[in-house]
């Protein structure tokens, strides 16, 4: 779980007063056990003493009384100080006392010196040896550590030794010693509520503290909570938001940031243009190109690369190289793609499954270096055969260009002659004589071929001459609509089933109503005439990335090997009877409408004509010099 930084600054405060308390606490609680012990020690030591002249007092008391031990051994000594000793009231009463009102006395004993008890707070004791117990001073000279676990384990006695020199008939004779007995639970108990005490004292430091860490961090962490806000408004797109009024760094950090925001304005501007500009290039390539990053990742997807691996773009950026390209794709092996890095690829071709059938893909890798550090590679993907068609229409349309130009200037100087032939043949017809069948039919057959001339060089001057485009948004759909519906005669005489398959939601397209609609009538017209026995015409239009494709397809005789790279030249025609000049006519139509046609043929199976034309919304940004120069041709 991620902490703000005002419960880090509180917390880490608490911690510090807690670390700081805990060592008072532990210093606080090691010199109040010293103090405890050492106390208490003093407190036996005196007892002792007190006992100890109770006793000689009770000595004195029985010899002024008269007593006297039965002889000098010390068995009959013996036996006088333990009469004597038990019989004083004194003596009794001070032990009784000093365990009854003493918090830490345990046990008050006079042993001989055989360790006898003679006597002891504890009657059970009395004329019975008694063990040593551990002194107390060892335990007052012990460090902290061991003073706690003795303290607070498992209860313990320690004792206090006094010695006892008895004075009798006035000589010093060591008889034994008092010792007084200190239990370790006692003693716990005598320090346990200053000890408590100061452990509440500690708490509640402690909880002062945190509080006060709490409401300090947050008065000096509150314009951050503004800065955040700031920054959260810049991330938006509001460059233009005033900073804090502050002199603090608070105020020179947010004026700083009120800085980047206005230089990020200037970029976001600059990056916005260039990526709209980037997009439009990218989606005019037919190309499919691919970035990757060092470590194999795609950062830009060109729309074209749809076509080659089958995916939206995307759906592909973000993705490693080894997801994009599996072990067992096609372009695996030609890409030299190893644990996630390409080799440099020159030139290579390979060969993939489309909807149409196989065709050949040239693949390229260039790697991207900087000062000799590889930063990524860029992908290359190319449809061969589409190049191919491509190079083949451009080589039409400059055929078609040329032959225009030539046919302009024949047809422009055939036509004056012909006029003055018609002329002359007008005034040779009213000087012939009327009753001569021969010169008459002669002139007939003249007539007509002048005619027939004259309508050719119309047909050649109609089809060079610059259009006068009248562009307008149009749907597809609703135009192949209304040519079908032109062409129903046609297709019921020849008995043609009709099939359309328009896709729902294609944008419209800029172009010239009547001239499109005559450019695929032409193509519906061939289609019929290719199946005099009747047949099926297909009509399908679907979107293509930024491009709406019409599909015009028959299932005739197709078209023979070696009449295809002539099918849209000018005159040439391969029915008995044609002008040659349909076709043309349809390929000049849908250049000069920025559009691109290609037709994929089968003997015996039928011939699919293929136009391609820009939607509206791409060719705002396209010249109009473009359509004008294709009206020129």
């Amino acid at each position: 779980m991620q902490l703000r930084l005002k419960t880090k600054i509180t917390l880490t405060t608490a911690l510090l007063v807690l670390a700081v308390v805990a060592l008072i606490s532990l210093l606080y609680g090691a010199a109040l056990t010293r103090v405890v012990i050492r106390e208490a020690d003093e407190g036996a030591r005196l007892l002792a003493e007190q006992v100890f002249l109770q006793a000689q007092h009770a000595l004195a008391e029985a010899a002024q009384e008269g007593a006297a031990p039965a002889s000098e051994t010390p068995a009959a000594m013996h036996e006088y100080v333990r009469q004597a000793l038990e019989g004083n009231d004194g003596l009794t009463g001070l032990i009784e006392s000093a365990i009854g009102y003493s918090p830490t006395i345990y046990e008050i004993t006079i042993i001989d010196r055989d360790g006898t008890a003679l006597i002891s707070s504890d009657a059970s004791v009395t004329g019975r040896p008694v063990l040593r117990a551990t002194k107390l001073e060892q335990l007052e000279k012990s460090d902290f550590l061991a003073q706690l676990l003795a303290l607070y384990g498992p209860p313990r006695v320690y004792e206090v030794s006094y010695p006892i020199n008895l004075q009798v008939e006035g000589l010093k004779v060591p008889f034994g010693d008092i010792r007084v007995g200190l239990q370790t639970a006692l003693l716990r108990t005598n320090f346990l509520p200053s000890l408590r005490s100061a452990g509440l004292l500690a708490l509640g430091a402690l909880v002062v503290s945190t509080l006060l860490a709490a409401m300090v961090s947050h008065v000096s962490l509150s314009p951050l909570a503004q800065i955040s806000a700031q920054l959260d408004r810049i991330s938006a797109g509001e460059f233009d938001e005033q900073p804090i009024q502050r002199r603090d760094e608070f105020g020179l950090v947010s004026t700083k940031i009120s800085q980047i925001g206005q230089q990020l304005r200037g970029v976001r501007e600059i990056f916005s243009t260039l990526r709209e500009n980037l997009d439009q290039i990218m989606a005019g390539l037919e190309d499919g190109l691919l970035l990757f990053t060092q470590e194999g990742r795609a950062v830009m997807v060109s729309p074209a690369v749809e076509k080659f691996l089958g995916a939206p773009a995307n759906q592909l950026l973000g993705r490693r190289a080894e997801e994009i390209f599996p072990p067992k794709h096609p372009l695996r092996q030609a890409l030299r793609l190893e644990s996630g890095q390409f080799e440099p690829v020159a030139a290579d071709e390979v060969e993939l499954e489309g909807a149409g059938g196989a065709y050949r893909v040239g693949v390229n890798v260039q790697l991207i270096t900087e000062r000799g550090t590889g930063m990524g590679a860029l992908v290359t993907l190319r449809d061969l055969e589409s190049l191919e068609r491509i190079g083949t229409q451009l080589q039409v349309s400059e055929r078609l260009a040329a032959l225009g130009r030539v046919t302009a200037g024949v047809a422009h100087e055939v036509k004056n002659p012909l006029n003055s032939m018609r002329l002359w043949l007008e005034n040779l017809k009213e000087s012939l004589p009327r009753d001569q069948e021969l010169p008459q039919q002669a002139v007939q057959v003249l007539d007509s071929e002048i005619d027939r001339l004259d309508h050719v060089v119309k047909r050649f001057l109609d089809f060079t001459r610059p259009v006068e485009l009248h562009l307008e948004e149009t749907d597809l759909a609703e135009l192949l609509g209304e040519i079908v519906a032109t062409a129903q005669p046609q297709l019921k005489r020849a008995d043609v089933e009709v099939v359309t398959e328009f896709s729902s939601g294609i944008p419209h397209v800029h172009l010239d109503r009547q001239l499109f609609q005559q450019a695929v009538l032409n193509l519906v017209l061939n289609a019929i005439e290719a199946m005099p026995k009747g047949g099926r015409l297909s009509l399908a239009l679907e979107r293509r990335s930024e491009m709406a494709e019409i599909r015009v397809a028959d299932t005739g005789s197709g078209i023979a090997p070696e009449h295809r790279g002539r099918i849209f030249q000018l005159l040439f025609t391969t029915r008995p009877g044609g002008s040659g000049i349909g076709l043309a006519s349809t390929f000049r139509i849908v250049q000069i409408h920025n559009g691109s046609i290609d037709f994929d043929t089968e003997i015996g199976r039928g011939t699919t004509f293929r136009i391609e034309l820009p939607l509206a919304g791409s060719l705002r940004g396209a010249h109009p010099e473009s359509a004008q120069r294709a009206r020129d041709k």
